[in-house]
């Protein structure tokens, strides 16, 4: 017995829509019109060819499943769409997003079925399904005009935030209603019981997604450079979110799901945002062409199949019925936008969303993907086959009516414009491309390949571009600008350049990545601040906003005994981390002052413009400067050891480009060009945690200038050595205090410390001590109450030694407690004619 398999012709099928997607997307492109409308044009064109042509019978074998849109299609476009959406224009405006896709996905769902309920023979509870199933907005065709034209950044995060969360609520309510109206009523519905399935399938699909994205994310950590295992972790993670919030648990209850949609959104936005830092730098932009061709794939394959399975005999039949789910679904639109998007400005919970926004969200709320989806996957009831003919009408409606008239509409409401920053940005852009074009023709004329007529002709034409380009430069500040407005301008594109620095500097491996986020994050405070408050803040300024009570958690650490390790591993760090994000703070100040020089010479910014921007990358750079050099002076072996780590690093990343552009040559093979960027990869490695090892300095030549250890044999040192535990401890800190208790002394390795003691209310310095000095070693024989403050002046590299650790080595070595005691019977004789009290502390000579 035979059998007989349908992969072939599934395949080929697959095959021919591709082709013809590929063929629209070019035709598309150059008339500029929505791709995903005419493809549901031409679905409808080749299902009608189909009918009457042998030829297109190979189309026959495709069915547009729930099963195919839910499990193959939409984890891709979820997927890509959270991943690309900014996570910090998402956060800004989570206000707005979440009141349209979950309180105002049910209102609109209830406004839509008491509409047809009311206008039509449906029934109640089956209305309220109808009204859940088309009340899931998919901006793809949208969104594709938004990136066209440029539009403002906060409208697409709001138009394509609310679709990502509201397919969620969407199928969520969906699936809970369908199990209402196959019960043949409400009898035995509970609200509270729906209100919980709701709360736990959102909430909890959003907490699965959340720990896989992390999980991904540490993963991709630990991979370097393979493009291969990184694009596999990205998608293994957008497919197993999905199939593992739906059916990943089963075990607690066999109808039991959390939101497949919510865990994907989840795993993308962290992936997106917290994660793609974690992704090799060459293998980030590679990256984000797959998901594109992923998403081009999906959604021609989807719309094309939407329109294979149009009937358009069904949708005239209905079209009474059509017409009231239109009315009633733009109606359920306009109350939830106008109505609900003003009452988050109005509790200030957000920034308020302007009627020209509203207005798009409200005509840009297109159906697609999601309503087909829940309404090929109803089970079979009355009026199944009548939603479905609905469904697709309503698609088809807002494709064809609404997608198209979305590009006039944003003309007309003047959102096609980009924001003046990257209109600027630009015409800037282009007169530096017109101004290099004519530093070169010199070297056009020195090469001899062109004579002079042909070189003063273009030089002419080029000069008049220039011409224009500047023109166009002033035009724009003449309609656009103010004095205060330039200012901004010219502060936010330098913080933008020096954006642009951070990012070549991670990805050359020269910042770490707490570093660069750090760093990331105090310059969006800046940016935030002078575009809410128009101050802006100093790096200084925002250090100072920071954690205040790390000190005293160290202070604290450093009294329990298993604490005292991690303590100083922690000051270590943090001081690798200071100078780190001191050396790019320099780095990139240098940039954007170099930035700023290229724009004096363009002349393309008023120069009273650039004069604040200037001053103020100028005294920032003069600061991490400085901040460098005193690191330099207190820690001369670390700063050595990290400079020789970023040098190797630099010339790491000169040996890969010297081997790229030998491939790309074909000098040598790309096996063996493998091979060696493998060793180039290990020896990166090798280099990262070079600067932290380098701190500790080794405490035997500080013991052999502390008097009373001289009683110690040469060679027992390492002993004693091994017992004292280095500290490191920043400006102004107080390492012993007056009056409290101590066991421990302490030697300075580096750095300067003062002494001080508080007499009756008045504050005597009475010494400062500095690298090769000692103090508060009389705490090594008495428990008594400290007569002085110390504390740090600079940053310092202490080793601090304590009483238990000391006593086998005075038993060993009576002379060491000798000579203590007879430091202390000297300095109590000395003190005698002193009014004051004495101080504990020595300095060597």
């Amino acid at each position: 017995m035979t059998h007989t398999s349908h992969t072939p012709e599934i395949v080929a099928g697959i095959i021919a829509l591709l082709l013809v997607a590929a063929a629209i997307f070019a035709v598309t492109k150059k008339v500029k019109a929505p791709f995903s409308v005419v493809l549901v044009l031409v679905g409808i064109l080749l299902a009608a060819l189909r009918k009457e042509y042998e030829v297109f019978s190979v189309l026959g074998g495709l069915e547009l499943s729930p099963d195919l849109i839910l499990y193959v299609f939409l984890p891709t476009l979820i997927f890509e769409s959270a991943f690309n959406l900014d996570a910090g224009q998402l956060r800004r405006n989570l206000g707005p997003v979440l009141t349209l896709a979950v309180p105002g996905l049910i209102l609109s769902t209830f406004l839509i079925g008491f509409i047809l309920h009311l206008t039509t023979s449906i029934p109640f509870t089956s209305a309220i399904l109808l009204g859940a199933i088309l009340s899931a907005t998919d901006p793809v065709a949208v969104i594709s005009l938004f990136k066209r034209l440029g539009a403002p950044a906060r409208l697409t995060v709001l138009v394509e935030g609310e679709s990502l969360f509201n397919d969620a609520t969407s199928i969520v309510l969906a699936k809970i209603v369908v199990v209402v109206v196959i019960a043949g009523g409400t009898a035995g519905f509970s609200i509270t019981s729906g209100l919980i399935d709701f709360t736990v399938a959102f909430a909890g699909g959003l907490l699965v997604g959340w720990v896989l994205g992390l999980l991904t994310g540490y993963v991709l950590g630990l991979v370097e450079s393979d493009p291969f295992i990184e694009i596999t972790l990205t998608t293994v993670v957008a497919y197993l979110s999905f199939i593992l919030a739906e059916d990943g648990f089963h075990f607690i209850r066999e109808d039991f799901h959390l939101s497949g949609v919510m865990a994907v959104v989840g795993a993308g936005i962290t992936l997106g945002g917290w994660g793609r830092m974690k992704i090799s730098p060459s293998v980030r932009e590679y990256l984000e062409h797959f998901w594109e061709y992923m998403v081009f794939v999906a959604t021609a394959l989807i719309f094309l199949m939407v329109g294979l399975r149009v009937d358009l005999h069904a949708l005239w039949t209905n079209l009474d019925l059509l017409l009231w789910v239109l009315v009633a679904m733009l109606i359920s639109r306009a109350v939830v936008v106008y109505g609900l998007t003003p009452l988050v400005g109005f509790f200030k919970l957000t920034e308020p969303v302007g009627i020209r926004y509203q207005t798009v969200m409200y005509w840009g709320g297109l159906r697609g993907a999601i309503a087909i989806a829940i309404v090929l996957s109803l089970p079979d009831f009355e009026h199944r086959e009548t939603f479905v003919a609905l469904v697709m009408g309503a698609v088809l409606f807002t494709l064809l009516v609404q997608g198209i008239t979305m590009e006039p509409l944003v003309a007309l409401l003047g959102l096609n414009r980009p924001p003046v920053a990257d209109q600027f940005a630009r015409a800037e852009s282009a007169l530096a491309a017109i101004q290099r074009a004519l530093d070169r023709i010199p070297t056009l004329l020195a090469g001899g390949m062109f004579s002079g007529p042909i070189a003063r002709r273009l030089e002419e034409e080029y000069a008049t571009h220039n011409v224009h380009a500047r023109e166009a430069i002033n035009d724009l500040r003449r309609g656009e600008l103010n004095e205060e407005q330039e200012q901004k301008l010219a502060f936010l594109q330098s913080f933008s350049e020096e954006k642009s620095s951070y990012l070549d500097l991670y990805n050359k491996g020269l910042l770490s990545e707490r570093a660069f986020r750090q760093m990331l994050m105090l310059l969006q405070l800046q940016i935030d601040a002078l575009r809410y408050s128009r101050e802006c803040l100093t790096a200084g300024m925002l250090k100072r906003r920071g954690w205040r009570f790390g000190p005293s958690l160290l202070r604290l650490m450093d009294r329990l005994r298993g604490l005292r390790g991690w303590a100083e591993r922690i000051r270590l760090h943090t001081l690798a981390y200071t100078y780190e994000t001191n050396w790019g703070h320099c780095a990139g100040c240098s940039t954007v002052l170099k930035y700023i020089q290229s724009l004096e010479r363009l002349d393309s910014v008023p120069k009273w413009a650039l004069e604040p921007v200037h001053e103020h990358f100028r005294k920032q750079h003069e600061e991490a400067q400085y901040n460098l050099d005193q690191t330099t002076e207190q820690y001369p072996e670390f700063v050595a050891a990290t400079q020789e780590r970023l040098g190797r690093r630099m010339l790491l990343l000169a040996e890969e480009e010297a081997l790229e552009e030998e491939v790309e040559g074909g000098v040598l093979p790309h096996s063996v060009a493998e091979t060696m960027m493998d060793e180039i990869a290990a020896r990166r490695q090798a280099l990262k945690d070079m600067g932290v090892a380098r701190l500790r300095i080794e405490p035997t030549e500080l013991l052999s200038k502390v008097p009373f250890f001289n009683k110690i044999p040469e060679g027992e040192f390492t002993k004693l050595a091994a017992r004292m535990r280095a500290r490191s401890v920043p400006p102004n800190e107080a390492i012993l205090e007056q009056g409290k208790s101590g066991s421990s002394m302490f030697l300075i390795a580096r750095g300067v410390v003062r002494v001080s003691h508080t007499e009756e209310g008045i504050d005597l310095d009475l010494a400062t001590l500095m690298a090769g000095d000692f103090f508060g070693e009389m705490a090594l024989l008495h428990d008594e109450p400290r007569t002085a403050t110390v504390k740090a002046v600079t940053p310092c590299s202490l080793y601090q030694l304590n009483r238990e650790d000391m006593q086998s080595f005075m038993e060993a070595y009576p002379a060491i407690r000798e000579a203590l005691e007879e430091s202390d019977r000297k300095r109590t004789a000395e003190l005698k004619s002193v009014t004051r009290k004495p101080w504990e502390s020595s300095k060597t000579s």
